[in-house]
This record gives C-alpha cells, sequence and structure tokens, in this order.
C-alpha cells in the first residue's frame, strides 16, 4: 500500500512538472544583437537564441494566435514564430522600416510605423499561412518620426506618436485621411488608449510626466499633466481594465495609474533603463526589459522588490508571452 502511495505520489509530482514545463515561454527582442531570447518562466533562464532581422523593436500576436510577429526595424522584415514553442515559422520581407506594429481589433488591419521613413504604413491583413499575409493599402505621411501606434476598440481611428515633432497624429481608417494633428510634450513615444476610447494616455520620454488627452470628440483637449518619473516611455495595461503602468526610463521607476482619476497609486523598481513590461497570468508577476544592462527583470509586484534577473542579449527591448494578463 505504501508503495503504491509513493508511486502516485511521483506520478503527480511529474505531471505536475510537466505542466510547468509545457507553460508558454517569455520572448525577448534583443534590438542590438538582432536576434531573441527565448526564457523558460519556470527556471527562468536562457533555453534559447535565435536571429532575425536587424533591430528587432515590437512584436505582436496574430490574431488566430498562431504567429507572433515580431517587426526588423533595419532589417525591412516580419519573423513570424510560433508563440507556443519559439520555432521560426516564416520571415516575410519587403516590409520597409517595420518599428512599430499593431493589428485592429477588427482584425482587418495591420499598420506599421516606419520611424525612419516619416510614414505609416496600413495593410490588410489576409492570415498567417497566407502566400502573401500582409497587401499593402496605403502609405500615409506622419512626419517626424512616428514612434508608437494604437486604435480604438471600434477599429475606426488610428492613434500615432510623433517622436521628434512632438504631436499626436489621428488617421481615420475607413478613409485613410488625417483626423487631427496635436502638439503635445517633449518626445511622446508609447500611447495608450483607455477601455472606453475617450482618452489617450502619452508617455513623454523627454520629459517627467503623462499627458492625458480626451480624445472622444472633434478636437483632442489636454485634460492633465501626470508626474511619474524622468524618461516616461512605455505603457502596459494592468489587465482589469482600470489601471495601467508606465515605464519611467530613465528614473528607473515603473508607475502604475488610476484611470478613473489619472493618479499615479503605486510605484514598482525599473532598474536599468526599464522599457516594455508584461503582467503575468498569475497577476503577481512583472516583467521588464532592463534596456542599459542586458537583462530582464523580474518584480513581485505585492512586495514591489526585484525578484532575479536574467542576462539576455544587448539592448533588450519588446517583450511578450502568451501567459499573460488582459491587455486592457
Amino acid at each position: 500500500m505504501l508503495r503504491s502511495w509513493a508511486v502516485a505520489l511521483g506520478l503527480v509530482a511529474a505531471l505536475g512538472a510537466q505542466a510547468q514545463s509545457a507553460r508558454p515561454p517569455i520572448f525577448v527582442l534583443n534590438s542590438l544583437d538582432a536576434d531573441i531570447s527565448v526564457i523558460d518562466p519556470v527556471s527562468f533562464t536562457v533555453v534559447k537564441r535565435f536571429p532575425t532581422g536587424k533591430e528587432p523593436h515590437h512584436l505582436y500576436l496574430s490574431p488566430d494566435e498562431k504567429s507572433l510577429i515580431v517587426a526588423n526595424a533595419l532589417g525591412d522584415s516580419l519573423t513570424f514564430v510560433d508563440p507556443r514553442t519559439a520555432d521560426v515559422q516564416r520571415v516575410v520581407r519587403g516590409i520597409p522600416d517595420p518599428y512599430h506594429l499593431r493589428f485592429s481589433p477588427d482584425m482587418k488591419w495591420f499598420v506599421t510605423a516606419s520611424n525612419r521613413l516619416d510614414r505609416v504604413d496600413l495593410y490588410r491583413w489576409q492570415g498567417s499561412t497566407a502566400a502573401e499575409p500582409l497587401q499593402l493599402v496605403k502609405r500615409i505621411p506622419a512626419p517626424k518620426t512616428p514612434s508608437h501606434l494604437n486604435i480604438d476598440t471600434k477599429s475606426t481611428t488610428l492613434y500615432v506618436s510623433l517622436q521628434d515633432s512632438d504631436e499626436l497624429l489621428a488617421i481615420d481608417l475607413a478613409t485613410q485621411a488625417v483626423k487631427w494633428k496635436q502638439p503635445v510634450g517633449k518626445m511622446p513615444a508609447d500611447i495608450y488608449l483607455t477601455p472606453d476610447d475617450k482618452h489617450i494616455l502619452v508617455g513623454l520620454t523627454g520629459d517627467s510626466v503623462v499627458e492625458v488627452w480626451d480624445v472622444s470628440g472633434a478636437k483632442p483637449k489636454l485634460v492633465k499633466r501626470l508626474p511619474t518619473g524622468n524618461g516616461a516611455h512605455s505603457f502596459r495595461a494592468w489587465g482589469d481594465q482600470r489601471h495601467v503602468l508606465v515605464s519611467n526610463r530613465a528614473a528607473n521607476t515603473i508607475s502604475k495609474i488610476d484611470l478613473s482619476t489619472f493618479t499615479v497609486v503605486d510605484q514598482f523598481p525599473g532598474p536599468a533603463g526599464p522599457d516594455d513590461m508584461e503582467v503575468m497570468g498569475d497577476g503577481k508577476t512583472l516583467l521588464v526589459t532592463s534596456r542599459w544592462a542586458g537583462k530582464l527583470t523580474q518584480i513581485d509586484t505585492t512586495t514591489r522588490k526585484v525578484v532575479r534577473q536574467v542576462k539576455v542579449g544587448k539592448s533588450p527591448h519588446g517583450l511578450w508571452t502568451l501567459d499573460h494578463k488582459p491587455r486592457l
């Protein structure tokens, strides 16, 4: 009886270990190494590295969740990766300077911000397995230095931050016409659209604030300049539709913003130039790429302390895993 019980316990332990190892990997884009670090979420070790095109900065999951699409800015290409196995599926070439990328919620549009070419490229999405997954519709001028993109929940309006002209641009997706262009603060980077589509938060990397704009009317209106920390840069929703995080790259902090009051309600450490973030499915684990240290940092949001770090490549930027909290 005791032997049978021990065997049963061993089987349960083995199944548990197998389930843990089956958790989807964590992907980190090493922009200056032109490759990807694949990290096991249990051991928090790099289990694989593979090349991409030059300067991979951002990545996005395809609508069918079958492909993680990596935008290689200087490589003029997109690398499609299996988000579960970390196998490269295909490389789509001839996509000029894809710095940032975004799918519309209705899964019809795929957009890239061509940072160096001062334009936004609008494609129709044909599907991951199509012979030509992207069909170019229009190249839209977006001077100067389009940085980050966002699209409203109705897939009607595309928002673009213009890093070197200190502006925010709104484009009508149906007509591909510019709706408005609005001056904002210094060096706007990432933009976060609230779940009700009424407000846009703009991270000002050249300042220490996040600007909040009301975009519900014909023209945007400034609501607030919210101090967060020097180099406010990248956003990640907390996953409850009520809070969003912003990484303050120069302050080495991460601020948690309440979307009902537009106030900072919590703060976490962000060592060595925090950039892109991921909130893991457990809701307690925050990951951030530490750009200047070449590391991925894990933070416990309950204790507000760094738990551990793993060395990745040079200038880690984009970050992704399937095991995440909702992005709203």
